[in-house]
Protein backbone atom coordinates (compact mmCIF):
# COMPACT_ATOMS: atom_id res chain seq x y z
CA UNK A 1 0.00 0.00 0.00
CA UNK A 2 1.70 3.42 -0.83
CA UNK A 3 1.86 6.16 1.70
CA UNK A 4 -0.40 9.17 1.14
CA UNK A 5 1.67 12.35 0.08
CA UNK A 6 3.57 14.16 2.51
CA UNK A 7 3.67 11.12 4.58
CA UNK A 8 6.69 9.43 5.73
CA UNK A 9 7.07 5.45 6.03
CA UNK A 10 8.97 5.71 9.25
CA UNK A 11 7.79 9.02 11.03
CA UNK A 12 10.24 8.38 13.41
CA UNK A 13 13.36 9.01 11.46
CA UNK A 14 16.55 6.62 11.58
CA UNK A 15 17.02 5.49 15.40
CA UNK A 16 19.48 7.33 17.05
CA UNK A 17 23.06 5.44 16.53
CA UNK A 18 22.45 3.71 13.72
CA UNK A 19 25.26 3.33 11.00
CA UNK A 20 25.12 2.82 7.59
CA UNK A 21 25.82 -0.78 6.89
CA UNK A 22 28.40 0.27 4.02
CA UNK A 23 30.85 2.56 6.24
CA UNK A 24 30.21 -0.20 9.07
CA UNK A 25 31.54 -2.46 6.29
CA UNK A 26 34.48 -0.51 5.11
CA UNK A 27 35.54 0.45 8.46
CA UNK A 28 36.07 -3.60 9.95
CA UNK A 29 37.76 -3.99 6.79
CA UNK A 30 40.17 -1.40 7.59
CA UNK A 31 40.32 -1.78 11.15
CA UNK A 32 41.34 -5.45 10.81
CA UNK A 33 44.03 -4.14 8.19
CA UNK A 34 45.27 -1.12 9.95
CA UNK A 35 48.31 -2.64 11.72
CA UNK A 36 49.73 -3.54 8.30
CA UNK A 37 48.49 -0.38 6.41
CA UNK A 38 50.10 1.60 8.98
CA UNK A 39 53.83 -0.07 8.91
CA UNK A 40 53.10 0.17 4.69
CA UNK A 41 52.52 3.73 5.15
CA UNK A 42 55.67 4.18 7.50
CA UNK A 43 57.57 2.26 5.16
CA UNK A 44 56.72 4.48 1.90
CA UNK A 45 57.39 7.55 4.21
CA UNK A 46 60.57 6.69 4.94
CA UNK A 47 61.14 6.43 1.48
CA UNK A 48 60.14 9.67 0.87
CA UNK A 49 56.51 9.59 0.09
CA UNK A 50 55.89 13.16 0.76
CA UNK A 51 52.14 12.62 1.26
CA UNK A 52 52.30 9.78 3.64
CA UNK A 53 55.02 12.18 5.33
CA UNK A 54 52.43 14.64 5.91
CA UNK A 55 49.96 12.08 7.00
CA UNK A 56 52.68 10.59 9.45
CA UNK A 57 53.73 13.82 10.99
CA UNK A 58 49.66 14.91 11.05
CA UNK A 59 49.04 11.83 13.44
CA UNK A 60 52.18 12.07 15.76
CA UNK A 61 51.67 15.99 16.33
CA UNK A 62 48.10 16.82 15.19
CA UNK A 63 47.05 20.35 14.69
CA UNK A 64 47.40 22.73 17.69
CA UNK A 65 43.84 23.73 19.47
CA UNK A 66 43.05 26.89 20.96
CA UNK A 67 44.98 27.22 24.12
CA UNK A 68 44.84 29.38 27.24
CA UNK A 69 46.65 32.65 26.73
CA UNK A 70 48.53 33.60 30.08
CA UNK A 71 47.79 37.32 29.37
CA UNK A 72 46.28 39.78 31.17
CA UNK A 73 44.03 41.98 29.60
CA UNK A 74 43.40 45.22 30.70
CA UNK A 75 39.83 45.93 32.50
CA UNK A 76 37.34 47.26 29.99
CA UNK A 77 35.13 49.64 31.29
CA UNK A 78 34.16 52.08 28.38
CA UNK A 79 34.69 51.87 24.57
CA UNK A 80 38.02 54.55 25.50
CA UNK A 81 39.36 51.31 27.92
CA UNK A 82 39.43 48.81 24.50
CA UNK A 83 42.71 51.30 23.39
CA UNK A 84 44.42 50.50 26.26
CA UNK A 85 43.71 46.90 25.89
CA UNK A 86 44.75 46.82 22.33
CA UNK A 87 47.85 49.02 23.29
CA UNK A 88 48.55 45.90 25.65
CA UNK A 89 48.10 43.31 22.99
CA UNK A 90 50.42 45.04 20.65
CA UNK A 91 53.14 45.61 23.39
CA UNK A 92 52.94 41.76 23.93
CA UNK A 93 53.29 40.74 19.94
CA UNK A 94 56.26 43.34 20.02
CA UNK A 95 58.21 41.35 23.35
CA UNK A 96 57.00 38.19 21.78
CA UNK A 97 54.65 37.49 24.70
CA UNK A 98 51.84 36.65 22.26
CA UNK A 99 51.78 35.30 18.68
CA UNK A 100 50.24 37.68 16.22
CA UNK A 101 46.86 35.19 15.73
CA UNK A 102 46.56 35.57 19.63
CA UNK A 103 47.01 39.11 19.57
CA UNK A 104 44.22 39.31 16.58
CA UNK A 105 42.00 36.75 18.79
CA UNK A 106 42.32 39.01 21.75
CA UNK A 107 42.34 42.43 19.68
CA UNK A 108 38.63 40.78 18.55
CA UNK A 109 37.55 39.74 21.57
CA UNK A 110 38.57 43.15 22.97
CA UNK A 111 36.27 45.29 19.89
CA UNK A 112 33.45 43.10 20.77
CA UNK A 113 33.21 43.70 24.32
CA UNK A 114 33.93 47.49 23.62
CA UNK A 115 30.80 46.84 21.29
CA UNK A 116 28.54 45.30 23.61
CA UNK A 117 28.96 48.49 26.28
CA UNK A 118 28.50 50.77 23.46
CA UNK A 119 24.82 49.18 22.76
CA UNK A 120 24.39 48.84 26.40
CA UNK A 121 25.65 52.60 26.66
CA UNK A 122 23.00 53.36 23.71
CA UNK A 123 19.76 51.77 25.14
CA UNK A 124 20.68 53.40 28.85
CA UNK A 125 20.72 56.84 27.11
CA UNK A 126 17.47 55.98 24.35
CA UNK A 127 15.17 54.53 27.27
CA UNK A 128 16.38 58.22 29.65
CA UNK A 129 15.66 60.19 26.45
CA UNK A 130 12.29 58.75 26.23
CA UNK A 131 11.31 58.66 29.50
CA UNK A 132 12.47 62.36 29.59
CA UNK A 133 10.43 62.88 26.74
CA UNK A 134 7.48 61.21 28.31
CA UNK A 135 7.18 63.27 31.67
CA UNK A 136 6.79 66.06 30.01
Amino acid sequence: MPFEPGQSGNPNGRPPGSRNKTTVAIEQLLEDAAETIARKAIELAKSGDTALIRLCLNRLSPPRRDRHIPFALPEIHTPADALDAVAAITNAVAAGELTPSEAASLSQLAANYAKAIEVVDLEERLCRLEEARANR
